[in-house]
């Protein structure tokens, strides 16, 4: 999401061109898509996915994560950013929505994807170890074909 979210240099890009963007993907045969969005597509592109995949860690590993990022950037520039992102800011504003999305976000996700197994491929990944599982097993399938 955030390479037709954010221009380089981190700012964002106008609303109608991530719209633009965000329903031709939706409107190709196969997507994949990682990341949030915003309020107004997320729920859109759950409903219209065939397959989903919920990392659901504890929310320390996540703030973890973000450091480490944040740490490791002063290296090299974090894989599928824009350009020139603002990396302090960036780390910032991902601490505040973790917190947010842990208390608001997360339990809707559980919700949703424990209905969608129903109709759907679900793939609800709680720990480290499930999501190299989970990459093993993708692996193998694309070996496979």
């Amino acid at each position: 999401m955030d390479k037709i979210q954010y221009q380089s240099g981190g700012a964002e890009v106008p609303n109608e061109e991530y719209k633009r963007t965000y329903d031709q993907i939706l409107a190709t045969d196969r997507w994949i898509i990682d990341g949030f969005g915003c309020r107004e597509t997320i729920w859109l592109r759950l409903n219209e996915a065939d397959s989903l995949v919920l990392v659901d860690l504890p929310l320390y590993v996540h703030f973890w994560w973000v450091t480490k990022r944040l740490i490791s950037c002063s290296f090299i520039s974090p894989e599928g950013w824009s350009e020139n992102s603002p990396i302090l800011k960036s780390s910032i504003n991902s601490y505040r929505a973790l917190w947010l999305c842990h208390k608001y976000l997360t339990p809707r996700y559980r919700e949703y994807v424990d209905r969608a197994q129903k109709t759907k491929s679900v793939y609800h990944i709680r720990s480290t170890e499930e999501i190299s599982q989970f990459f093993d097993s993708i692996l193998q399938m694309t070996n496979d074909c």
